[in-house]
């Protein structure tokens, strides 16, 4: 792992476009984690899935600054009925 760097997991429909559970990412100097899902997966025509970020396990809102070393997970809206 980089010094700069945070582990990305990936959930459902993210999983299988990025074609891995998790990465190792490097930050781009301070990011938010907003800014990381906006990165790795930016909107397209249809605008952006709507997800819950998570850092360390904890639910958290787009405007949480990312640290090297924080475990950030990008939970898509679950189907069901």
């Amino acid at each position: 792992m980089s010094e700069n760097s945070v582990t990305v997991m990936f959930f459902a429909m993210l999983r299988e476009q990025r074609g891995a559970s998790e990465a190792q990412v490097t930050l781009e100097g301070p990011e938010t984690v907003g800014a990381l899902y906006a990165r790795l997966f930016p909107p397209g025509a249809a605008g952006a899935l709507p997800v819950a970020f998570a850092v360390n396990h904890a639910y958290v809102e787009a405007e949480r600054l990312l640290v090297a070393g924080d475990e950030v997970a990008f939970i898509p809206p679950l189907g069901g009925g």
